[in-house]
């Protein structure tokens, strides 16, 4: 595996944001990740970030189309 990343922001002017949010995700779900080299996490708590961003992303659309 090379150590590059794929992924890719579909609205590149949201990266920051969404590194911030991943951030606070994990702070509040009591993942310790912090800035570069995390490869001393497990899949499990990185995977847990990812979920619980796609968990409250989803529960934000969700209230704004109810709000209409």
């Amino acid at each position: 595996m090379s150590g590059k990343s794929t992924n890719k922001a579909s609205v590149p002017e949201a990266k920051a944001a969404l590194n911030k949010f991943k951030y606070e995700v994990a702070n509040e779900i009591g993942v310790p990740l912090k800035e570069g080299y995390n490869g001393d996490l497990t899949s499990r708590q990185n995977g847990s970030v990812g979920g619980y961003m796609v968990k409250k992303m989803i529960e934000a659309q969700e209230r704004q189309m109810a709000d209409r």
